[in-house]
């Protein structure tokens, strides 16, 4: 059996030759940022996010910590922190679960099925529970004003309240804090 650092490496090489663009966060391979697609057939089609990976250094053993930096409007995700609420990744990881399935499998289930009886967004599960049709246009209009592919470059990667300057703003846009969820929670 190979070494927890062996198979981290692995896991992570496989994402980046994988479809996903990932982005390194301080040239190391224990944090790193993820573009991720809204699956076909969902609420979510076309809407780009980013998504933070933290892996611990028991990984695989240990899970991954997922957040959404740019908002989403789901009942299992947190809109302020970006946080997921998924079992498979919070209770019931596996080592035989590695970051493809997190991408492939784990997060697109939890977007064509959300679980409103256990919410870490509670107006959400309220809203999808009352009236299904206000929610799903209540998702759309997320995807539309925050899950855009050329919002998503504009996504602060560093942990930091500071006010954007001038010279983070590559295209004359601000990003203003409520565009940006918020840091993956330890």
């Amino acid at each position: 059996m190979s070494s927890p650092s062996k198979r981290r490496d692995m896991d992570v090489m496989k994402l980046m030759m994988s479809d996903y663009a990932v982005e390194p966060i301080n040239d190391g391979i224990n944090e790193f940022n993820v573009e991720f697609h809204g699956p076909k057939e969902s609420l979510y089609e076309g809407g780009v996010w980013k998504v933070r990976v933290e892996l611990p250094d028991a990984y695989p053993y240990k899970s991954p910590s997922i957040g959404f930096l740019n908002k989403i409007y789901h009942p299992n995700v947190d809109e302020l922190s970006g946080s997921v609420c998924l079992d498979v990744i919070n209770q019931s990881w596996s080592p035989m679960f590695d970051l493809l399935n997190v991408f492939e499998v784990f997060l697109p289930q939890l977007l064509l099925y959300p679980n409103p009886s256990d919410p870490l967004n509670g107006d959400a599960a309220s809203l999808m529970m009352k009236d299904q049709n206000q929610y799903e246009q209540k998702v759309k209009e997320y995807c539309e004003r925050f899950a855009k592919k050329e919002n998503i470059s504009n996504i602060l990667t560093e942990d930091s309240d500071d006010e954007i300057s001038d010279e983070d703003i590559s295209d004359g846009r601000s990003v203003s804090s409520d565009d940006v969820a918020g840091n993956v929670d330890p």
